[in-house]
């Protein structure tokens, strides 16, 4: 999670602010209006200064219980099928294949591509979170970052 707080703290300061929320969101492919970033933001500030700290930013990435933490677990294990703790090109290739869709592992790679937040060909479980957030609306796009739910 720390390595996810670190991509979105663009300026390096150590806080996430309304902007790099709204950047924050907009990377995982959802849409926040500065008014709903920065309610986000008031809505778990610790200290008042309207910036999102690391704790801050931790508990915007608590799912909001733990059936869907456990469901995200178990999901993002069906493919992360190696033992390396990510989603790998081959992996999504051969979860994809027991689904009945073929793909090449160019496919795969550019379908992790579109997600992967670190730009290292892989989906962590912070980015299959991310993401995950962001597949099913823009209010959970804040979850997606994983900033809201």
């Amino acid at each position: 999670m720390e390595r996810v707080f670190r991509y979105f703290d663009e300026d390096g300061d150590g806080k996430v602010s309304v902007g790099e929320l709204q950047s924050c969101v907009r990377a995982a492919g959802g849409e926040l209006s500065a008014r709903e970033a920065e309610t986000v933001v008031e809505g778990v500030d610790s200290d008042g200064d309207g910036l999102l700290g690391l704790e801050d930013f931790a508990k915007l990435m608590e799912p909001p219980n733990g059936d869907d933490y456990e469901e995200l677990r178990e999901a993002f294990g069906k493919y992360e099928m190696e033992g390396t703790g990510c989603i790998t090109p081959k992996s999504l290739k051969r979860m994809l294949g027991r689904l009945g869709e073929s793909k090449t592992i160019q496919e795969c790679q550019a379908m992790i591509s579109t997600f992967d937040i670190d730009g290292d060909g892989v989906l962590s479980f912070d980015e299959f979170r991310v993401n995950e957030g962001n597949l099913t609306s823009s209010s959970r796009a804040v979850r997606g970052c994983q900033l809201g739910q």
